[in-house]
C-alpha cells in the first residue's frame, strides 16, 4: 500500500507542479508549445507499448477494443458537455471578439483538464496494478504519465487564467484532478486480485481511447499553435525517449 501511495503520488504530482507553473508565470507560447508536443510523443508511445500492446498481450483484443470505444466515446462526451459546444466563436472585433477569443481559450483549458483526468484514472489503476501483482513499477509507464501530465497542467492553467478564471479556481481544479489520479493508484492496487486478463486489457484500452482522442482534439492542436513548425520535431522527440524507455524496461 505504501509503494502505491508513494509511486501514486510521484506521477499525479506532476498535474499539480504543472498547474502551479502556469499559474505563477506567463510562459512563452512557443515554450509552452513544445511541453504540450514533447508531452504528446510520450503520450502516443505510452498508448502504443504500455497500453495496446500490453493490453493485448494480457486480455487479448476484445477486451482492448472495447476499452478503446469506452474510452473514446467516454472522452468524446465529457468534453462536450464540460468545455461547452454552444460557445459563441462568431464576432469580428471589440469585446465580442475578445470574449469569442477567451471562450476559446477556457474550452481548449477544461478539455485539457478533462483529459487529464479520463486518461489518468485508468493509467494510474494500471500503475496500482501492476504494484500489488509484483511486477514493480514500470520506469517507462511513470515518465510518461509524469511527463505527458506536465503539459497537459500547464497549458490547461494558461488558458484558463488568460480567459478570466481566478488562481484560486484554477488551483483548486488541479488540487482536485490530482487527489482523484492519486486515489485510482490506490485503488488499482486493492481491486488488484479481481483484475483478470479481460478487465487489465479493458482498462488499458480505455487509457488509450480516451488519451488518443485527447491528443486528436485538444493537445496536438494546442502544441501546432503554440510551437509552430517545431511541434512535429519535439513529439518526435518526446516519443523517441519514451520509447527507449520502453524497451530498457
Amino acid at each position: 500500500m505504501l509503494d502505491a501511495l508513494l509511486w501514486g503520488t510521484v506521477a499525479a504530482s506532476s498535474l499539480l507542479i504543472g498547474a502551479i507553473l502556469g499559474i505563477v508565470h506567463t510562459w512563452p507560447k512557443r515554450l509552452v508549445g513544445g511541453v504540450l508536443a514533447f508531452g504528446g510523443g510520450a503520450l502516443i508511445a505510452s498508448v502504443s507499448f504500455e497500453l495496446a500492446e500490453e493490453g493485448i498481450q494480457r486480455g487479448g483484443p476484445w477486451p482492448v477494443g472495447i476499452g478503446l470505444a469506452a474510452g473514446a466515446l467516454s472522452y468524446y462526451l465529457a468534453n462536450r458537455l464540460v468545455s461547452g459546444q454552444g460557445l459563441p466563436v462568431g464576432g469580428h472585433h471589440g469585446r465580442r471578439f475578445r470574449h469569442s477569443q477567451d471562450s476559446r481559450r477556457h474550452a481548449g483549458g477544461t478539455s485539457l483538464a478533462v483529459g487529464a483526468v479520463l486518461d489518468g484514472i485508468p493509467e494510474q489503476l494500471v500503475l496500482g496494478i501492476g504494484l500489488a501483482g509484483g511486477a514493480g513499477v514500470s520506469a517507462s509507464l511513470l515518465v510518461a504519465i509524469f511527463v505527458s501530465n506536465l503539459p497537459e497542467s500547464i497549458g490547461s492553467s494558461s488558458d484558463m487564467i488568460a480567459s478570466g478564471s481566478s488562481r484560486r479556481r484554477v488551483t483548486g481544479l488541479w488540487i482536485a484532478v490530482t487527489v482523484v489520479c492519486l486515489a485510482s493508484t490506490v485503488l488499482g492496487y486493492l481491486i488488484a486480485d479481481l483484475a483478470t486478463g479481460g478487465l487489465r486489457g479493458f482498462i488499458d484500452g480505455f487509457a488509450a481511447g480516451a488519451l488518443l482522442v485527447m491528443l486528436v482534439d485538444s493537445l496536438i492542436p494546442e502544441a501546432q499553435e503554440k510551437a509552430g513548425n517545431t511541434a512535429g520535431l519535439v513529439t518526435v522527440l518526446g516519443f523517441s525517449l519514451a520509447t527507449f524507455l520502453s524497451l530498457v524496461a
